[in-house]
């Protein structure tokens, strides 16, 4: 190998990398973005809630608006996942998956999240599905009804579905002399 073309594998990695930190950059921005919204999200459902809190018991029976149910939505989770409770002092974690990075490092940072809080199986698979935002929910959701019945299967699911998104492993460059 000559030591012009080695200098342009040099100058073509360099290239490679300010483009990865550009991809990098964006990325950060986007999820900068997601979790700003997030944010004023749960500002306004905690508003809400004082609000409703505040509003009770100052309505007569008779002028209270009649409950409608729910509109049933489908759910790839079994019955068994939706019927477990998540206690109220669990807070969703803060990691957030768009669907455009590597699904690794946010696997183990819900899993060190939910180790430290002590979380079920089934807490676990409900509240994985709060930290995805865009191509992910439009994956999770398209998952089919009652599909998942464990967050080892959910994991599984997640790493096939974005494995794509993994950075190629890096291989030693052999030079010879």
């Amino acid at each position: 190998m000559t030591l012009q073309r080695l200098l342009e594998m040099v100058q073509g990695l360099q290239g490679d990398m300010a483009n990865s930190r550009l991809e990098q950059d964006r990325m950060q921005v986007d999820l900068d973005a997601s979790e700003a919204r997030n944010a004023e999200l749960h500002r306004v459902n905690e508003e809400l809630r004082r609000n409703l809190r505040n509003n009770r018991g100052r309505q007569e029976p008779d002028e209270m608006e009649p409950l409608t149910p729910p509109r049933e939505l489908s759910t790839p989770f079994s019955q068994e996942i939706l019927d477990a409770v998540v206690p109220n002092t669990f807070t969703g974690p803060k990691a957030i998956f768009t669907g455009r990075e590597d699904p690794e490092p946010h696997l183990s940072a819900f899993h060190t999240q939910m180790v430290l809080v002590g979380g079920t199986d089934a807490a676990k698979c409900k509240l994985f599905m709060s930290t995805l935002t865009g191509d992910a929910m439009d994956w999770f959701i398209s998952l089919p009804d009652a599909h998942i019945t464990s967050f080892r299967q959910l994991s599984r699911l997640f790493r096939e579905q974005y494995l794509a998104n993994r950075p190629p492993p890096l291989s030693p460059m052999i030079f010879s002399g």
